[in-house]
């Protein structure tokens, strides 16, 4: 059974696409299955993947619907594009603007509205270790069908003041969700991405957001600023062994995943 993950902040601009690209694709160079699910109609993390496959992979994407094709139509499988191995996107694109719509014509409740895609992805999740979903910054069908089917959700927190009332907003509303379905949904933890690398605000940011969330729910790994995690959206996610540049970013996300994955292990002793 796939464990599902989203990443998630109620502030714009964080770093969520980013980061939840950069564990499907780090994810899956360590043998796992991963299925990148990318239910932003702005399309950046698909972007970042078709990237990557156009001029490192030197493959095109091929699918047969788009994502909101499928989701209408009942059947993700359709929409399914394989970037390398171990690792699928469904792929956002323009038209996933009309999903919402799509809910409210279809289905009169809430409940039904929220759950529909995680009907729909369990037709195929089996087929995978990890799914990761990328979803908007703000609260709407999207972030609701992303955390009704997901397993655990990981905040990304920006080392700015909006990016922490963002993330605290959006905890609240991961609880309030997860008592009104009663789901098995659960904090993997808050992860730092530093603004300016270590400076004051940085330093007192973390500070709050550890009084908020309690240092247990922090990640120790923190994503500093790497001028190559920015040049991947326009040369595509590279891994070149000769390049000081690339071998960091991909040791960061190799410890990220290391203490995700042991933090995982953590709540599932805890259910046993």
């Amino acid at each position: 059974m796939a464990i599902t993950i989203t990443t998630g902040n109620f502030k714009g601009g964080v770093g969520k696409t980013t980061n939840a690209t950069m564990l499907a694709y780090t994810l899956s160079k360590k043998g796992k299955k991963v299925l990148l699910v990318d239910l932003d109609p702005q399309a950046n993390a698909t972007a970042l993947m078709f990237t990557t496959m156009q001029k490192v992979y030197e493959t095109e994407p091929d699918f047969e619907e788009t994502l909101e094709t499928a989701l209408t139509s009942g059947k993700l499988s359709d929409a399914l594009i394989n970037v390398h191995d171990n690792l699928d996107l469904l792929p956002s694109y323009e038209d996933l603007q009309g999903y919402e719509r799509f809910l409210s014509d279809t289905f009169d409740d809430d409940y039904s509205q929220d759950h529909y895609f995680t009907k729909l992805l369990s037709q195929i999740k089996d087929d995978y270790d990890y799914v990761i979903l990328d979803v908007p910054p703000q609260l709407n069908k999207f972030t609701d069908s992303a955390l009704v089917a997901s397993d655990y959700v990981i905040i990304i927190l920006q080392t700015q003041e909006r990016s922490l009332t963002g993330a605290e907003t959006y905890a609240r509303h991961l609880l309030q969700i997860r008592d009104d379905y009663n789901l098995g949904l659960d904090l993997l933890g808050v992860l730092p991405v530093l603004q300016q690398n270590g400076n004051t605000t940085d330093v007192e940011v973390i500070d709050d957001a550890i009084k908020s969330f309690g240092k247990d729910n922090m990640f120790k790994t923190q994503i500093k600023q790497m001028a190559r995690l920015k040049r991947f959206d326009r040369t595509g996610i590279t891994a070149q062994h000769n390049s000081q540049y690339d071998r960091k970013v991909h040791h960061v996300y190799e410890e990220l995943c290391k203490e995700m994955e042991n933090r995982i292990e953590k709540f599932q002793e805890g259910d046993n």
